[in-house]
């Protein structure tokens, strides 16, 4: 992690305060941290909450589920070190259970290795079991505008702490208002991170987050014939073997592409930046080197 991320002090970060001038003097090293590039166009990273437990993954039910999206999601989850946790909101406007477990199903399937719920906070589904998950820890509530994450919120608190408009009859969407990252007391025990609604949530430094969501592919790709295969048109590739014969899907195939393919175009930058200032670096001591040796030789008299 870059220090900039590392100096600069977030919603969850312990910090070591000095009362008398009301000052931070230290910020404590952190256990993890949900990191995601600030925008396609630059390389620089921002870290939305600190020392998590656990992330909540907020998807609304209210439209059509967006596998790829949370396949994004848990990339950066996983890599944050914190326990990711899929939460399908607004179960309750999806009445037929038969719907509702093809649902979660199909989350699981894009979700190996972490927790998927279905939930309301309005008819209380699931949020008992919810709750039990984020009790005596730091959660943080992540997703897109809309997912109901201020009505989680409020849920889980026990209390209207955030503000909520009214849903849309169309689609069931609330009109999120939360502009703020809130660190919010469980009763419980533990607290809850509710961050703004998040529109882009781009890779950062997130290969082993990638390689954790998508452990499917990754086992199949021992089984190809060449180690540095790209499961692209290489023969004997395993993966692409499981594509076509319908093991894997394609959509998960190529989303999982365009998440490496991401990753590898922040770091390339990432590493532009660094070379960038390691020669900015060199020249200013070299500038300085040069001042110091002429002070030293002292004023030179003009020849005769």
């Amino acid at each position: 992690m870059s220090s900039d991320l590392i100096r600069n002090p977030c919603t969850g970060d312990w910090v070591a305060l000095d009362l008398d001038q009301r000052i931070v003097r230290a910020l404590l090293p952190r256990r993890t941290a949900f990191v995601r590039a600030v925008s396609s166009q630059r390389s620089e990273g921002q870290v939305l909450a600190a020392n998590i437990d656990q992330l909540l993954i907020a998807v609304s039910l209210a439209g059509e589920l967006e596998l790829g999206r949370i396949e994004r999601f848990l990339s950066l989850a996983w890599e944050s070190g914190g326990e990711p946790i899929v939460v399908l909101t607004k179960a309750d406007l999806v009445p037929d259970p038969v719907t509702r477990s093809y649902l979660v199903e199909d989350t699981e399937r894009v979700a190996p290795g972490a927790r998927v719920l279905c939930v309301s906070a309005a008819s209380g589904q699931g949020m008992v079991a919810l709750a039990a998950l984020v009790c005596g820890g730091t959660a943080a509530l992540l997703g897109q505008s809309g997912a109901g994450k201020s009505t989680l919120a409020n849920a889980l608190t026990g209390a209207n702490v955030q503000r909520v408009d009214s849903t849309r009859d169309s689609d069931g969407k609330g009109r999120h208002t939360t502009t703020t990252r809130d660190l919010l007391p469980l009763p419980g025990g533990g607290v809850l991170i509710d961050t703004p609604g998040l529109r882009g949530v781009g890779l950062w430094e997130a290969d082993s987050g990638v390689a954790r969501t998508f452990t499917d592919i990754e086992a199949l790709a021992r089984d190809c014939r060449f180690h540095n295969c790209s499961h692209g048109v290489e023969p004997g590739c395993a993966v692409l073997a499981a594509a076509d014969d319908g093991g894997l899907p394609l959509r998960r195939l190529e989303n999982y592409r365009k998440l490496l393919r991401e990753n590898e175009r922040i770091a390339a930058r990432s590493d532009a930046r660094l070379d960038a200032e390691i020669l900015r670096n060199w020249k200013q001591k070299t500038a300085l080197g040069r001042h110091m040796r002429e002070r030293k030789r002292g004023p030179q008299s003009p020849p005769s």
